[in-house]
C-alpha cells in the first residue's frame, strides 16, 4: 500500500493502519480524522468531502458524497442586506456561512461499509495526537499568520492557536484538548454523537447564539449519499 498526503503526521497514521493489517478504507478514515488534528486549515470534522472507492472484488466504483448541506432555514438572499447588497464576509467568516457538516457521517459510513476495523481503533491515533500535541511547522505557522485577522475575533480560537497575544510560531507545541474530547465522543458513540448527541446540542446552541442557521433538526437529518 501507499499513503500520500501533504501532512506527514497524518501520513504516518495511515501508514501505521496499513501495517497493522487495515485496508485502504481503514487507513483513509484514520487519515481523515488525523487531518482534523494535524492540518487545522484544511483537515476537518466541521466541513465535508468526497471519497471515491473501487472494490476490486466486485469491480464496482462508488462516489461517496458527504459534502456540507444548507440548513433548512437558508434562503436565497441570506447574504444580502436590505438594499440587496452583499454583506462583506457574511458568506465566508460568519456562523451564517456554515453548512451542515458531513465529514463525520461520511467517514463513519465508509468505515462501516468497506472498512475492517472498529471506529474507536482507527480514531485512536488522531485522539492521541490531539491530546499530546505536536510541533507547529513553518507551513502551519505561515497559515496561522495569514488567518490572524479572522482568528483574533474568536476567544476560543485564540485560546488554542495563539500564544502571548499572537498566533503560534514554528516550533511551538499545538495541543487541542477540546478536539481530543470531541473525537473521543465520536469514537465511543459513532456519528450519532455529532449529529444527535452532546456535540449536536453544543453546535445548535452556538449557532442560535451567533446568528447561524443550523438547528438540531438539520444535524439529525443529514445523510451521506452513495453515487
Amino acid at each position: 500500500g501507499m499513503v500520500a498526503l501533504e501532512q506527514q503526521l497524518a501520513s504516518r497514521i495511515g501508514l501505521e493502519v496499513l501495517k497493522a493489517g487495515g485496508n485502504a478504507i481503514d487507513a483513509a478514515v484514520a487519515i481523515g480524522f488525523g487531518l482534523a488534528v494535524a492540518l487545522p486549515n484544511a483537515g476537518n470534522i466541521g466541513g465535508g468531502g468526497f471519497m471515491l472507492v473501487y472494490d476490486a472484488r466486485t469491480g464496482r466504483t462508488t462516489a461517496l458524497d458527504f459534502r456540507e448541506m444548507a440548513p433548512a432555514a437558508a434562503t436565497r438572499d441570506m447574504y444580502l442586506d436590505a438594499a440587496k447588497n452583499v454583506i462583506e464576509g457574511q458568506s465566508l467568516y460568519s456562523h451564517a456561512a456554515v453548512g451542515v457538516p458531513g465529514t463525520v457521517a461520511g467517514l463513519a459510513h465508509a468505515l462501516e461499509r468497506w472498512g475492517s476495523m472498529p471506529l474507536a481503533e482507527v480514531m485512536q491515533p488522531a485522539i492521541m495526537l490531539a491530546q499530546k500535541g505536536y510541533m507547529v511547522s513553518e507551513t502551519l505557522a505561515k497559515g496561522l499568520r495569514y488567518a490572524a485577522d479572522n482568528m483574533k475575533k474568536w476567544s476560543a480560537t485564540r485560546a488554542i492557536f495563539w500564544k502571548n497575544g499572537a498566533p503560534l510560531k514554528a516550533g511551538d507545541r499545538l495541543v487541542q484538548k477540546d478536539l481530543a474530547e470531541t473525537l473521543q465522543l465520536i469514537a465511543r458513540d459513532g456519528a450519532r454523537a455529532f449529529y444527535e448527541g452532546e456535540l449536536a446540542h453544543k453546535i445548535a446552541a452556538d449557532m442560535a447564539s451567533n446568528g447561524g442557521r443550523i438547528t438540531l433538526e438539520d444535524l439529525k437529518n443529514y445523510r451521506v449519499i452513495e453515487r
